[in-house]
């Protein structure tokens, strides 16, 4: 199981989200995109819809129903209504849950830094998982671990 961090120091997550999301959807995949805040879901929602009409982003709430059918679901819990492999915390907020993910994307910014620190050091202990460490510089994504 692999768990990306994603230190989010430029950018929000609804802007960093969708690249992310079409790379899965390249690859055939599904992904749940999990935040606690409604509000934070909206602003997502919306950056899936910002860019260009040939890359829209398929995507639905899981409050809305039809979640099966979703490519990406926004939800507030870990269940992959969908049949999503892969799942982004959008919100800094680790969740054991996503362990049973293939890949995780785990967002964070200053506000929950030390929370992340923290995931890290607990999942650095366990043999099946392995993480690496992202972080902005300018407009790229630079691996530091």
């Amino acid at each position: 199981m692999q768990v990306d961090f994603y230190q989010l120091s430029r950018d929000p997550v609804d802007q960093v989200l969708p690249a992310i999301a079409a790379r899965i959807l390249d690859l055939g995949a599904r992904l749940l995109v999990v935040a606690q805040e409604p509000d934070r879901l909206e602003r997502i929602s919306a950056g899936l819809w910002a860019g260009p009409p040939e890359s829209f982003l398929a995507h639905g709430r899981a409050d809305e129903g039809g979640g099966a059918l979703q490519p990406i679901l926004l939800s507030d819990a870990c269940e992959a209504l969908n049949g999503a492999a892969h799942i982004a915390l959008a919100d800094g907020i680790w969740r054991d849950d996503a362990l049973r993910f293939e890949r995780a994307f785990y967002f964070f910014d200053d506000d929950t830094v030390e929370r992340a620190r923290a995931s890290w050091r607990l999942l650095s202990k366990r043999e099946e998982t392995v993480s690496r460490y992202f972080k902005q510089d300018g407009r790229k994504w630079v691996q530091m671990a």
